[in-house]
C-alpha cells in the first residue's frame, strides 16, 4: 500500500478508521505485519508529521502494541525501517531495555515485550520521545473515556456520579492535562529538537500519570480489579512513562540544562 504524502483530511480520516480497526483486531508481531501491509514504512518516511501522532495515539487508545517505536529510532538514525537490529533504549533509573521484535519473549513490562539490558549506547531519541508521548496521551484518553462512561452510568443517591463536583473536577483536570500535553507534542522540533522533545515527553508522561490517578479515583473499587480495562492502560502508562526517560527525570534534566545555559530558548512563537 503506497501512502501519498499530501493526504487530505478525508483521506486521513479513512486512514485513521482503518488503523483503529486493525489495532483492535491485532497486537504484537501480528500488528507489526498488518501495519507493514498498510504502508507504515511509507507513512513514516513520507508523512511523519501525520503518521507518528496518528499511529501512536491509536496504539494508546486501543490498548494494542507494536514495535513501531523501534522503527522511529531506526528512521531517525538513517537505518532501514523494520530492520531486526536490537537497539537498547534508555529507561527510567539510568537503565536500559530492548524491544523484542520476535514475539518469543516470555517476560514483559506492562504488556510490552521489553527485556532489560545491562548497558546501552547513545542513540538519537528526540523523535522517539515525541512518538512515545503520543502513545502516552492516547493511553490517557482511553483511561479518561473509561472513567467518563463510568461516571455517567454509576448512580448514587439517585443521580449519576458525573453530577458530583468532585468527580467532574477530576475528569476536567485530566482533560486539561491531556490537551496541554498534546499542544506541547504538536510543537515543531526543528529549532531545538532535543529540548522540545524532552519537554513534550515529560508533559505526556505527567498527563498519563494524572489520568491514571484521577480515573482510578472516579472508578473506585472496580478500577482496582484486573478484569476492568483501566488496569491495562495504567500499567502501560507506567512503563511508557519510564521509557526514554520518565517525566520526573526529564523535568529535572530540562531544568538542569536551562540553568547551565543561563537562558530559556523560545520554542513557540505565540
Amino acid at each position: 500500500m503506497k501512502v501519498a504524502a499530501g493526504m487530505d483530511e478525508e483521506s486521513l480520516e479513512l486512514l485513521e478508521d482503518g488503523l483503529r480497526k486493525t489495532m483492535l483486531s491485532a497486537s504484537g508481531p501480528e500488528l507489526d505485519a498488518a501495519l507493514a501491509d498498510l504502508g507504515w514504512a511509507d507513512m513514516l518516511t513520507e508523512m511523519p508529521e501525520h503518521a507518528i501522532p496518528l499511529v501512536f495515539r491509536l496504539l494508546g487508545e486501543t490498548g494494542s502494541q507494536a514495535s513501531v517505536l523501534v522503527d522511529v529510532v531506526l528512521h531517525a538514525t538513517g537505518n532501514e525501517i523494520g530492520s531486526p537490529v536490537e537497539l537498547p533504549l534508555p529507561y527510567a533509573g539510568n537503565s536500559w531495555v530492548v524491544w523484542d521484535r520476535t514475539g518469543a519473549v516470555e517476560s514483559t513490562l506492562g504488556g510490552l515485550p521489553l527485556r532489560r539490558e545491562e548497558e546501552g549506547y547513545p542513540i538519537r531519541v528526540a523523535e522517539a520521545r515525541v512518538a512515545a508521548g503520543w502513545w502516552l496521551v492516547g493511553s490517557a484518553r482511553a483511561m479518561l473515556a473509561l472513567a467518563r462512561q463510568h461516571a455517567l452510568d454509576r448512580v448514587q443517591f439517585g443521580r449519576p456520579i458525573a453530577s458530583f463536583q468532585a468527580v467532574r473536577h477530576r475528569l476536567a483536570e485530566t482533560l486539561v492535562a491531556i490537551e496541554g500535553a498534546e499542544a506541547v507534542l504538536g510543537t515543531p522540533i526543528t529549532d531545538n529538537p532535543d529540548l522540545t522533545a524532552l519537554l513534550a515527553k515529560a508533559a505526556a508522561g505527567k498527563a498519563a500519570l494524572t489520568a491514571a490517578k484521577h480515573c482510578q479515583q472516579v472508578l473506585g473499587g472496580v478500577g482496582f480489579t484486573e478484569e476492568h480495562g483501566l488496569q491495562h492502560h495504567v500499567k502501560r502508562a507506567l512503563v511508557l512513562d519510564g521509557l526514554l526517560g520518565s517525566s520526573s527525570e526529564l523535568t529535572r534534566k530540562a531544568g538542569a540544562g536551562l540553568r547551565a545555559r543561563g537562558s530559556a530558548p523560545r520554542l513557540v512563537d505565540l
